[in-house]
């Protein structure tokens, strides 16, 4: 049997820069949420959560109808930048921003909340600005929280396969990541491929889980 191992290294690649990107959107939006006490918090909130409801056949649809050329987003990235997000690798990143994004933003949420609000008043006192006081004081005390948002959108985006399929499709070398690979073995009755890649992809996610629950133990225990 000749593995292809092109499919793991495209699904690494996606999930690493996915979390990169999530991490850098995620921290200020749930820090917004956390501090905010607009009437449009709520809206905000429903929106960021629709990935968990919804199919990832339904939103793949509609995201495959705005990254198309006719849509805003997909014409924007065409003109602008010459980037097609259609049946694209930048596709698959824009999209797995937006099917993950609630697995980052919720834990980091949460662990703003949870901090005592003399924390933030202190660091005002003090004069630290507003970002230094997020990034300085607020940050360092929810490390369980910013590595527990870290590992479930790297772990979501390793699992995608609706969203994937619908907007990527299957590409060889550009958008058949692991999961759709093995959608494809199975079609071709290569089961022996097929439980390889998904072996690996158990191992994986099963160490990844155990160690956020290792780690955590342990930041916990240093509180």
């Amino acid at each position: 049997m000749q593995l292809d191992w092109q499919p793991l290294w495209l699904t690494f690649k996606l999930a690493a820069i996915t979390t990169f990107l999530l991490l850098l959107l995620g921290i200020p939006l749930a820090w917004w949420l956390a501090n905010s006490r607009s009437r449009l918090k709520p809206v905000a909130e429903a929106i960021i959560s629709l990935p968990i409801v919804l199919p990832p056949s339904v939103l793949g649809f509609y995201l495959l109808l705005a990254f198309s050329p006719t849509g805003f987003p997909g014409r924007i990235f065409n003109e602008y930048f010459n980037l097609p997000l259609v049946f694209s690798f930048t596709g698959l990143v824009v999209g797995s921003i937006i099917y993950s994004l609630p697995f980052m933003v919720q834990p980091l949420q949460a662990g703003l909340e949870s901090l005592p609000s003399s924390l933030t008043e202190a660091s005002y006192t003090l004069g630290r600005t507003k970002i230094e006081t997020l990034f300085r004081v607020l940050l360092p005390n929810i490390r369980p929280a910013l590595l527990t948002g870290i590992v479930l959108a790297f772990a979501h985006t390793i699992g995608e396969f609706g969203l994937v399929l619908m907007i990527g499709g299957n590409i060889p070398g550009e958008t058949q990541v692991v999961s759709i690979a093995i959608y494809h073995e199975v079609e071709s009755l290569n089961y022996q491929s097929a439980h390889v890649y998904s072996l690996v992809l158990l191992l994986l996610s099963f160490l990844i889980l155990l160690s956020v629950y290792l780690i955590n133990k342990r930041l916990v225990k240093t509180f």
